[in-house]
């Protein structure tokens, strides 16, 4: 059950609307003439399994017009792979899979970025992801990781793309965890439940607030897509 973290008490103290679309489920594709601005979050698919979940063509399609209409866009995770399909580009295993807690380095360009300004290189940043995507033509990468090449990028000046959850709250990883097998995700992720919540204990805090804050710039961004 998707909880979407911090993201909805972040765009309520903003002041704006929220439309959902359940795009797994039998929801109606939102009218892209009735939003301001895109949120696509992540989801445990591989962005081609296209054949057995057709939903997967549709969150590619409507990004693709998101893109394409200018409309501010922000991918996480899945998004971020479904946003690198929709312009043309492989979304590959990753070297590693890469869960819990893992440091970022962020690039010069990302002073200045509109959304992603106030992380810094050492921060810490949650991951559940096997999978990866190729930067798109033109876009700036934001963000790197120790294992993992990407981790965020700019596409053009109001469209994101982030490999890592920025949006996870405690209650969203207490739900994630407690939704796998719990030797397995030891065997196959490289750390148990247990390794994951203490990473929590101490990085979840300022994780929160900067989250918040991505969010809030976001709306910003919606309101104002060209300062």
């Amino acid at each position: 059950m998707e909880t979407f973290g911090v993201a909805m008490d972040a765009f309520g103290d903003a002041g704006v609307s929220i439309l959902t679309w359940d795009a797994i489920g039998d929801g109606e594709r939102p009218d892209l003439d009735r939003v301001s601005a895109v949120v696509m979050f992540g989801s445990s698919y591989n962005v081609d399994e296209t054949d057995l979940y057709p939903f997967l063509w549709h969150i590619r399609e409507l990004t693709k017009e998101a893109v394409e209409r200018g409309i501010p866009y922000l991918g996480i995770c899945l998004g971020a792979q479904v946003l690198a399909r929709a312009l043309g580009k492989p979304v590959p295993q990753a070297p590693v899979r890469e869960i819990g807690f893992e440091p970022i380095t962020m690039t010069p360009e990302a002073a200045e970025d509109r959304l992603l300004s106030h992380y810094a290189t050492g921060d810490r940043v949650f991951q559940w992801h096997k999978d990866t995507f190729d930067l798109p033509d033109g876009a700036t990468v934001l963000a790197t990781g120790e294992h993992v090449p990407l981790e965020a990028c700019r596409v053009n000046e109001i469209t994101w793309a982030t490999q890592f959850h920025f949006e996870i709250d405690s209650d969203e990883i207490d739900s994630w965890l407690e939704g796998e097998d719990q030797v397995a995700l030891e065997r196959d992720w490289g750390k148990s439940p247990e390794a994951i919540r203490r990473e929590a204990q101490r990085e979840l805090t300022d994780h929160q607030v900067k989250g918040r804050e991505l969010f809030n710039r976001f709306v910003q961004v919606a309101k104002d897509p060209h300062p």
